[in-house]
């Protein structure tokens, strides 16, 4: 019996379950009936999470951890096997980050960035494969975004991250087919979402930070995120027009999209107000001195519900035939109008 039919759902663990694209994913796998681990920091948000995923139809369990902690991450995949069963799923979503010029970002700052949005997906690919290689079954889910292939100003600490997640995955899942595997992982690049983030980074800049428009709702993120899950023979995902035009133009004009970056980065990532949050690096903003900040951001105005992109993305063999068969009967109409004539 595949997991998918087992009477009480998938087991998926997502980190980074307290607020934003986490909230959501486990929200979204909670409506599919699955049993949704929470791993986070903030307490307060990990309590909220948690009752939004038994409103949605799962099971939840909670478990509070920093996932640069290598053993922590270990002893939490191990509290879900002894609680729910074998992991089926692993979602490494969880991040933090430092929105200031890189001269302005500390050692430790930078080195602690490093270590949650890095080493904390590292870590948890290696829990994830302890429990799932044994069975030969699973699949890990890598939740990057365009900035895993185009670093942008203000951001190089996270962008830093997110190009060493996409190096190593590519690597892992190098070993994993040559081990002919039934392990599977899969990357799948965002967007610029409205999430809570934006409130609680550490922020340097003169304005408030925001993410660059156009800017998408956390359940399109989610939506795709719990389709790869099911889909994970795919090496990756491309969520929203924005990450595919960054990453066409990227692999194109590289130096031309570097200017206009260096032209635009700067306004496009804060607002003109400023308004100070609590910063999320060392502590979190969601813990028992803080408040539950939800899944969504201060942008619901202008965020978008829908991705189009998104159903490209999942159907390009579908589309590729699509626009071969045009094409040919194109061709055909041509030779049939230049017959006519003659």
């Amino acid at each position: 019996m595949s997991t998918t039919e087992t009477p009480h759902g998938r087991v998926v663990v997502v980190t980074g379950a307290s607020g934003g694209v986490g909230r959501a994913t486990a929200r979204a796998f909670a409506a599919g009936g699955d049993r949704v681990a929470l791993l986070a920091r903030g307490s307060e948000g990990l309590s909220a999470a948690a009752d939004e995923v038994r409103r949605a139809g799962g099971e939840a369990l909670v478990v509070g951890v920093d996932v640069s902690d290598a053993q922590a991450v270990d002893d939490a995949a191990q509290q879900v096997v002894d609680t729910f069963g074998p992991i089926d799923v692993w979602v490494n979503n969880a991040f933090t980050g430092v929105f200031a010029p890189f001269t302005e970002i500390g050692p430790d700052e930078f080195r602690r960035v490093t270590e949650v949005t890095y080493l904390g997906y590292v870590f948890g690919t290696r829990a994830a494969l302890r429990h799932m290689l044994p069975r030969d079954r699973g699949t890990i889910v890598q939740v990057g975004s365009a900035l895993a292939y185009r670093g942008i100003p203000l951001q190089s600490a996270y962008c830093g991250a997110k190009h060493a997640i996409q190096g190593f995955n590519e690597s892992l899942r190098c070993e994993l087919l040559h081990a002919r595997s039934g392990v599977c992982t899969t990357m799948v690049q965002l967007p610029a979402v409205n999430t809570p983030q934006f409130e609680w980074v550490l922020n340097r800049m003169r304005g408030r930070a925001r993410p660059v428009a156009p800017v998408y709702q956390p359940e399109v993120a989610a939506r795709a995120i719990v389709y790869a899950a099911s889909h994970a023979g795919r090496r990756e995902y491309w969520v929203g027009a924005s990450t595919a035009a960054t990453l066409i133009a990227n692999a194109v004009v590289p130096g031309l999209l570097e200017r206009y970056l260096a032209r635009t980065g700067f306004s496009s990532q804060q607002d003109e107000d400023r308004h100070d949050e609590p910063a999320n690096l060392w502590a979190p903003a969601d813990g028992p001195q803080g408040h539950d900040f939800g899944a969504h951001g201060r942008f619901d105005d202008e965020a978008v519900h829908d991705s189009p992109q998104q159903w490209i993305s999942r159907n390009r063999r579908r589309m590729g035939a699509a626009l071969t068969v045009g094409a040919a009967g194109v061709l055909a109409a041509r030779k049939l109008a230049g017959q006519a004539r003659r």
